[in-house]
């Protein structure tokens, strides 16, 4: 008994520390934030496996001393291959968005550039990058897939209930000729049994006429 409560609590530990795992490998990638000064330029890099799907965002947050976004405030993002192959490219932009499979396996380079301006200013930039699992939007991505899979499901189950509806209309209508025909052939069956009782009783009296007849002739009677 205890040698199996402690398969039993190994067990569970494997399970727990599975999913844990499993968590951390599910969780999407959290954003990076970093200031950059104008006329500099900042990179990032991610490692990214062969026709591995890879998304990223990246915007200039709002200065907290200023109501909207300056007009200085932009940036310009490149995103290179392993080989230098140029993946994305925005040039002076406030925000942007950028996916792709890659078809290269390795580093990634995303850099991030802010122009040159007088007077200098720093900016924030919010930078995020996501690969692999984390790169799949889960949640649009099970409602659409809900919701095509509720209607394809509902579009077969309504057209199992016409099937049925029909097939039951159908077997109505065959059971009401079958009573209509059982009624008709129970009707000629009467009329048949009432006839053939009345050919019967007519050969019998005509055989009981004729003997009598037979018999006064040969003066037996």
């Amino acid at each position: 008994m205890k040698e199996r409560a402690t398969r039993g609590r190994r067990c569970v530990a494997a399970l727990l520390a599975s999913l844990a795992m499993a968590s951390l490998f599910l969780s999407p990638a959290g954003a990076l934030r970093f200031e950059l000064e104008s006329g500099h330029t900042k990179c990032v890099t991610e490692d990214i496996k062969l026709h591995a799907m890879a998304v990223g965002k990246y915007s200039v947050v709002i200065p907290s001393d200023a109501a909207q976004l300056p007009d200085s405030h932009k940036i310009t993002v490149k995103v290179t291959s392993p080989y230098g192959n140029s993946i994305h490219y925005e040039d002076r932009v406030e925000s942007g968005t950028f996916a792709f499979s890659a078809n290269e396996e390795g580093d990634y380079l995303a850099c991030v550039w802010a122009p040159y301006h007088q007077p200098a200013a720093t900016l924030t930039v919010e930078f995020e990058w996501r690969t692999g699992v984390a790169a799949k939007d889960w949640t649009n991505v099970a409602k659409k897939g809900q919701i095509e899979g509720m209607e394809l499901e509902l579009k077969k189950l309504e057209d199992t209930v016409k099937s049925i509806h029909d097939e039951m209309f159908y077997l109505r209508e065959r059971e009401e000729q079958m009573q209509e025909m059982n009624r008709s052939t129970n009707s000629r069956m009467a009329w048949l049994s009432f006839l053939s009782l009345a050919v019967c009783l007519s050969v019998a009296g005509l055989q009981l006429w004729h003997l009598k007849k037979f018999f006064e002739k040969k003066k037996l009677l």
